[in-house]
């Protein structure tokens, strides 16, 4: 309540009091005779109640005014409350069609970034597709102009090969082309171990070609290899230098998605590394230009067949492969036999020998590839049979009881290691060690001897190489090898001549391997050769050290040059008076090479 309306109220109350007053007062008095003087004083009083009267009258409607303004302010209220719910209804509702503005809004807003998340898709999609048809485009124009295989209806063929142009120097001749026979180098007495040889080869160029075919179980392979280090009966480099075309590798496959392969045909020897699993065409090979590759290198080149199977990172194989006797023996008796020279109708050499074969070799290998490098183990079984006369006691006599057959076993063990031990450096490591396994080694020393009553008997050999390769740049490799071989000596007592009878018996004289003579005869091509000279092999070493730089490699193939100096070490065993035989050999070998793409 207001000041001014608390002061109507008390004006009020003091008329109403006055008023009452003024009454008591009046009925108060004793009723006398009104006298003259005193009517002056009653209008008076009159007139006052007359004007608080009036004054009532005016508060009372200026009350009425009050309670009036005050029904139309809870009035205005009561519609300005009405005005807020209203107004907070509509706030709510438009809050509500705000957010749900807003969720459309967001809605909407996902869908655009869906649609141009549909649109980025596509327009990758759209570029992988020009890239991809751009790309096939390209490789089809490749494939058309420059194509790496000849398609010839279910299979694909690939040429390969290089032209090689070569040289050879000796500081001891050897009458030999690009190819090194270690176990033959003269010993100081012989002519030639006093003159050198440096001859020119084209001979190594190779053809090669691979035919694939890819049904589905599978791939089928044929793979042929040859050059011309083959001799006809007419050849020779007087003037057309021609010699004839030889296979080196010529077999059929079969590779299964299992993981198996069947291979058959002339292929390199199970025994010689690989640089992945045992699969064929991956043989780690000395780089020399040297054909017969460098001392300690375990090898051959024959036809076989070979089973192998993928185990993850290990590859297990087998082979059987064609088996041949090299044969070394002094003071032996005759009273055996275990070959002959080759019948022409049989298309084999008529002036090279050949042993008759009661099995083929067998050898064993597990493969190992892992990101430490390439490892192998494995083991060879040799079967060495001739066909002996026990009791034949002289050298024309013929035994009362007959020949029978002899057989006997030899084998061995191999271990090979390829090891990356850094981004420039190889390291590799080969080991052979075994009985009757001399020809698997690059210098063919003896497999057998014989004893005095005719029967074999395989001869200990071992056979080592040790490679280091460095690779400085993408173009230039340098390499180093130390390798060797050994044959050990193997002799008997024969009981009724009272010699030696074997490999390298004691007995055996060296005296001459070191005295040079004169040549025996008139043609200019019969040098002097050593008398009384048995100068069997004992040990073969070789130490290289070379380099190959590869001035182009792109599309149109590769242009290579390379060049080896070779040390030849050759040691007989001590014969009597112990005196032994050396011989050495300097060697270049030098090959410009162009492989096709």
């Amino acid at each position: 309540m207001t000041k001014r309306t608390m002061m109507v109220l008390a004006m009020g109350m003091a008329v109403g009091s006055a008023s009452v007053q003024a009454q008591t007062d009046a009925s108060a008095t004793p009723k006398t005779a009104h006298k003259k003087p005193k009517a002056k004083a009653v209008s008076q009083t009159e007139e006052e109640l007359r004007e608080l009267r009036m004054m009532q009258v005016k508060l009372q409607a200026e009350i009425d005014d009050l309670k009036q303004m005050l029904m139309d302010r809870d009035t205005k209220l009561a519609t300005a409350n009405q005005t807020v719910q209203a107004t907070q209804a509509q706030a709510a509702a438009a809050t509500e069609k705000a957010a749900e503005a807003s969720s459309s809004v967001a809605e909407q807003d996902n869908k655009v970034k869906d649609l141009q998340g549909q649109i980025n898709d596509q327009q990758v999609a759209t570029n992988t597709a020009v890239k991809t048809v751009t790309d096939n485009q390209a490789k089809l124009a490749a494939a058309v102009e420059s194509p790496t295989t000849l398609h010839y209806r279910g299979v694909t063929i690939t040429p390969s090969g290089f032209f090689a142009a070569e040289t050879v120097y000796r500081s001891r001749a050897i009458n030999s082309d690009i190819n090194t026979p270690f176990n033959a180098t003269p010993f100081n007495g012989a002519g030639e171990a006093h003159t050198s040889e440096f001859n020119f080869s084209g001979r190594q160029s190779r053809l090669a070609v691979l035919v694939s075919g890819k049904p589905k179980f599978g791939t089928l392979n044929g793979y042929f290899e040859g050059d011309f280090l083959s001799a006809g009966v007419t050849s020779n480099d007087n003037q057309s230098n021609s010699y004839t075309l030889r296979q080196r590798q010529f077999f059929g496959q079969v590779a299964m998605n299992s993981g198996f392969t069947f291979t058959g045909g002339q292929m390199w020897s199970l025994v010689t590394e690989n640089a992945k699993g045992t699969d064929n065409r991956t043989e780690v090979l000395p780089q020399t230009p040297d054909a017969a590759y460098h001392v300690g290198f375990s090898w051959a080149r024959q036809p076989g067949v070979r089973f192998q199977q993928k185990l993850g990172q290990f590859t297990v194989a087998a082979s059987l492969e064609e088996a041949q006797i090299i044969f070394a023996a002094s003071n032996q008796n005759q009273n055996f036999f275990f070959g002959s020279a080759g019948v022409g109708g049989g298309l084999y050499n008529l002036n090279a020998n050949y042993s008759n074969n009661v099995a083929p070799d067998v050898i064993f290998k597990t493969a190992y590839d892992s990101r430490y490098g390439h490892f192998e183990v494995g083991g060879l079984a040799r079967f060495f049979r001739d066909r002996i006369y026990p009791g034949n006691v002289s050298a024309t006599s013929v035994p009362a009881t007959g020949g029978t057959n002899n057989t006997e076993f030899g084998g061995g063990f191999f271990a090979n290691a390829h090891v990356p031990a850094t981004k420039y450096f190889t390291l590799g490591v080969h080991v052979l060690q075994g009985t009757g396994v001399g020809r698997y080694g690059t210098s063919t020393l003896a497999d057998v001897t014989v004893r005095p009553n005719g029967t074999f008997s395989a001869i200990r050999s071992s056979q080592g190489l040790l490679s280091l390769e460095f690779h400085p740049t993408p173009k230039l490799d340098i390499n180093g090898y130390a390798g060797g071989e050994y044959a050990q000596r193997t002799t008997y007592l024969d009981p009724v001549s009272g010699k030696l009878v074997g490999y390298a018996p004691i007995t055996s004289s060296n005296a001459g391997c070191n005295v040079e003579t004169t040549p025996s005869g008139t043609t200019g091509y019969l040098p002097g050769t050593p008398a009384s000279c048995a100068g069997v092999n004992r040990a073969i070493l070789e130490g290289s050290a070379g380099f190959t730089y590869r001035f182009y490699t792109g599309p149109a193939g590769r242009i290579q040059y390379q060049m080896v100096y070779s040390y030849l070490n050759r040691e007989s065993w001590v014969g009597a008076n112990g005196i032994s035989a050396k011989g050495t050999n300097n060697m270049v070998f030098t090959s410009f090479r162009y492989y096709i793409p």
